[in-house]
């Protein structure tokens, strides 16, 4: 079912405006109206007992008048009387005579038993009481007493009071829905005119919401324009403002921040490349030593030789995450991907022979513009993550898709998946599935990071899906 409530601030305070001047338009209304004929039926009562029972009386002596008749003796008590007068006498609390007069005289009037009835109830008290003859029509009568007992009952038809009232209602109606239509154009552009100033802050806070805030540096819009600060609206503006002047002190703040920390990573990581390679070097050369060495030697000479190779790729690592950071352009070129994706398989196959690898490539050649050497190592981390976290026996298989214009790569394993509580944040930095520090295992969890930011800078995107049983990498190459 469709919600026809209002939504909008504009549009609450236009129906509210509405709807209380509606209340109270109709107020009015039913004021004027009951006040009109409480009005018109007091000076009807007036009437009644200025006409006194003169008519019900001739009834009560001549008898039962006739129609038509007119004689003008007889009928001398009818000439005073106004049109549509109605009498009745009643004996016992039984009518036994009842006419009107009408412009040609007497009429008798054939009532009903549930009129002879509503007529026996009229209390005697004085005062003009509201019946509804079904022969007739409604009327307002008065009952008295005569001294023999018998009760003489005069009345004046209430039409044209119903028609005044009908006819104000009438024009209440017309005169009010006017008043309600004009007040309710007139309250929308005065509600809509009083709200620009937060028409204005909506605006920038939304312009605000589009940006990209997670990092870099932000260029926030301008401020909202000032309104009058004694008013609710002046305040939020106000407000807003200088909520935004603080958020862009902070971002500002925050982008030389990371502007410092990547300089120190890409300097730190350039630096530590130099001993890492002599320590290797020199490591690599003892072991050459054409003497015996002792066994302990030797072992540590070889785990020096290992970590120094690994903090080598560690460096790297960083050196291309700096790179990127940074925002440095990569190469832009045309890549045949395939020929990447069946190099990388081969080389995990050599790495990881304990493990089951397929592929699954399209007949035709799938070629993508980008890195060469930063392709090959989203490739090569998406496989070395598969292999190191995973048991040995595990089918790996990639699937490579043609998207025109570009191009769709899957890494899936059937190994036992990647733990939920890691997966949103398993492509930031240092982010690992094992949390323990051993070679084995992996790297400094690094890979991924790289994956995500290789990809993005291709103008791509990677997902990841993951349960146990089944784990998949899908990255979308873009089209630079």
């Amino acid at each position: 079912m469709r919600d026809l409530r209002p939504h909008t601030l504009r549009a609450r305070l236009t129906l509210g405006l509405v709807v209380l001047l509606a209340v109270s338009c109709a107020a009015v209304g039913v004021a004027a109206v009951l006040g009109l004929k409480g009005f018109l039926t007091s000076r009807l009562d007036e009437q009644l007992t200025e006409a006194g029972n003169r008519f019900a009386v001739s009834l009560e002596h001549k008898g039962q008048p006739q129609k038509d008749d007119h004689d003008g003796d007889e009928h001398a008590d009818t000439r005073r009387q106004a049109a549509g007068t109605f009498g009745a006498r009643l004996v016992d609390g039984t009518v036994t005579d009842a006419a009107v007069v009408r412009s040609t005289g007497t009429l008798k009037v054939d009532l009903t038993a549930a009129d002879r009835r509503r007529l026996a109830t009229v209390p005697v008290d004085g005062r003009g009481h509201s019946v509804d003859l079904s022969a007739l029509d409604d009327y307002r009568v008065l009952a008295t007493r005569e001294l023999d007992g018998d009760v003489l009952v005069t009345g004046l038809p209430l039409e044209p009071v119903e028609v005044t009232v009908h006819r104000l209602e009438l024009v209440a109606g017309i005169v009010f829905g006017a008043a309600l239509t004009a007040a309710g154009i007139a309250g929308a552009l005065w509600v809509r005119w009083s709200l620009r100033p937060l028409s204005r802050v909506a605006a920038t806070a939304a312009r605000v919401s589009e940006l990209p805030l997670a990092s870099g540096e932000v260029a926030l819009p301008p401020r909202a324009p000032e309104a009058d600060p004694r008013s609710e609206v002046g305040r939020v503006a106000g407000a807003f403002n200088r909520m935004l002047g603080h958020v862009e002190d902070a971002f500002t703040k925050r982008h030389a921040s990371e502007e410092r920390l990547r300089s120190f990573a890409a300097d730190a990581s350039h630096e530590l490349r130099t001993p890492v390679a002599s320590v290797r070097g020199h490591a690599e050369l003892a072991l050459l030593h054409p003497g015996p060495l002792p066994p302990e030697i030797t072992r540590a000479l070889e785990r020096i030789a290992a970590e120094s190779t690994r903090m080598g790729a560690m460096v790297d690592d960083l050196l291309l995450l700096a790179r990127l950071d940074a925002g440095r352009p990569l190469e832009s070129r045309p890549v045949d991907l395939t020929r990447l994706v069946l190099d990388a398989v081969t080389d995990a196959r050599v790495a990881g022979p304990e493990h089951r690898w397929s592929l699954d490539l399209p007949e035709e050649p799938v070629t993508v513009t980008g890195d060469e050497h930063g392709l090959h190592q989203v490739l090569a981390n998406l496989l070395s993550n598969a292999r190191l976290h995973t048991p040995a026996g595990t089918k790996v298989t990639v699937t490579l898709e043609a998207e025109a214009p570009t191009a769709l790569l899957k890494v899936h394993d059937d190994g036992p998946g990647i733990p939920e509580e890691i997966q949103s944040g398993v492509f930031e930095r240092f982010t690992r599935a094992d949390r323990s520090t051993k070679a084995q295992t992996g790297g400094a969890g690094l890979g991924l990071s790289i994956v995500a930011a290789v990809v993005e800078a291709h103008g791509g995107s990677v997902t990841l899906e993951s349960r146990p049983g089944s784990t998949t990498f899908t990255v979308r190459f873009g089209n630079r």
